[in-house]
């Protein structure tokens, strides 16, 4: 009788003993809190921990913070899993180029090209920025020499408003 009961004393012991050597939620939250503040590109994230599994969110700079953030948390003992809810801003497109430097075909390449269609009857030609555009009704033939002459000027062009004579 007395065995049984020192054998149940040894055995809740022992099961309180097991119990307690299972990390706690708050140590690992200290030990990742402390792991983003000593490095300063995981400054912004904010970490919460629930059996093991460690949560953080917040804005970064960049994905390779973000990327960077997820590594060190995880590699921190007792972390089970990490899920990254960090967010951070793409930087904003370069900026247009200014008016000014919009490339235009000069007037000599504009009068190439019209001197090129002088022969050519039904077609016409209007230029915006470095395109030429062409319109009208040409045979076949005419269509290659437009092509052509349109090759050796080295013109961007929009020839689909040319129709075929019939």
């Amino acid at each position: 009788m007395k065995l049984t009961k020192v054998v149940m004393g040894v055995v809740v012991a022992a099961t309180l003993s097991f119990a307690s050597c299972k990390p706690k939620d708050g140590d690992i939250k200290e030990k990742v809190e402390a792991a983003i503040k000593a490095d300063p590109m995981l400054t912004g994230a904010v970490a919460d921990v629930k059996d093991g599994v460690v949560t953080i969110t917040g804005e970064m700079k960049d994905s390779a913070c973000k990327a960077l953030c997820e590594k060190t948390i995880g590699a921190i003992k007792d972390v089970k899993q990490v899920v990254n809810n960090c967010t951070f801003t793409p930087p904003p497109p370069p900026p247009a180029p200014p008016a000014s430097l919009t490339t235009v075909l000069d007037a000599a390449t504009q009068q190439k090209v019209k001197d090129g269609l002088k022969d050519i009857k039904g077609v016409t030609v209007t230029f915006d920025g470095e395109k030429a555009i062409l319109a009208g009704d040409v045979s076949k033939a005419d269509r290659m020499k437009i092509m052509q002459m349109l090759a050796s000027a080295k013109v961007k062009s929009d020839v689909s408003k040319l129709m075929d004579k019939k």
